[in-house]
């Protein structure tokens, strides 16, 4: 089983599937050669990719092109299906943020056979967890900046209200495709400034005045 942890809490919460946004900011779908979607593009990683913070991210020996993506993560603290506006916002039960690393070299060449990205985002060690924060604790606004370092110089920095599509036009989409359910986790979208980070780079990212991330990159 993986869980997820409340911050300044010894509870958890047991994960059931995760759901990712990917080119939510048009900076980062621009920077990767992609088109600004006219919808959300989603894809999945399994509960099995989980780490939480200060954890190490294990380098793939096959991929020669690791990056990292920093983002807000929803949890999902009921069951909803065709939910709406209203339904979405209140089916989010807590905030938090995640390293969704991907193998980009995979990636790029998924894209151009028309495989899915399946190895590439959903290898090992591949979503790193902050703690997370209840949605009674705190009021999200979108006024926060997401951060990501990488040995200390900044690579990512941008306010969340550059998300293409918010929270609960996240949620609201989602459920009207696949049934969410109580435990399950939206990643929804980096920013630009992505890169390769190898072997031994340390990776800290932030949300403010939320919660922060970290992780060490490790050989295989």
């Amino acid at each position: 089983m993986h869980f997820i942890k409340f911050k300044d809490s010894e509870e958890k919460k047991e994960i059931s599937k995760i759901v990712c946004v990917g080119r939510n900011y048009a900076d980062h779908a621009i920077e990767l050669g992609n088109e600004v979607p006219d919808k959300p593009v989603l894809f999945l990683k399994p509960a099995s990719a989980v780490i939480l913070s200060g954890q190490k991210v294990i380098h793939p020996k096959f991929s020669n092109n690791l990056h990292h993506e920093v983002e807000l993560v929803l949890l999902i603290g009921k069951t909803i299906k065709n939910a709406s506006s209203a339904e979405s916002e209140e089916a989010i039960s807590a905030y938090g943020m995640g390293l969704d690393m991907t193998l980009r070299d995979l990636q790029q060449e998924a894209i151009k056979t028309g495989d899915p990205w399946t190895i590439s985002k959903g290898f090992d060690t591949s979503a790193v967890l902050s703690d997370f924060v209840k949605k009674e604790d705190y009021t999200l606004t979108l006024d926060e900046t997401i951060s990501l370092s990488v040995n200390g110089i900044v690579k990512q920095n941008e306010k969340l209200n550059k998300l293409l599509y918010g929270p609960i036009a996240l949620v609201k989409y989602i459920s009207s495709l696949i049934t969410l359910e109580e435990g399950d986790l939206i990643f929804t979208g980096t920013p630009a400034g992505v890169g390769k980070v190898v072997p031994g780079d340390r990776l800290s990212g932030s949300i403010s005045g939320l919660v922060s991330v970290s992780a060490v990159i490790a050989e295989e």
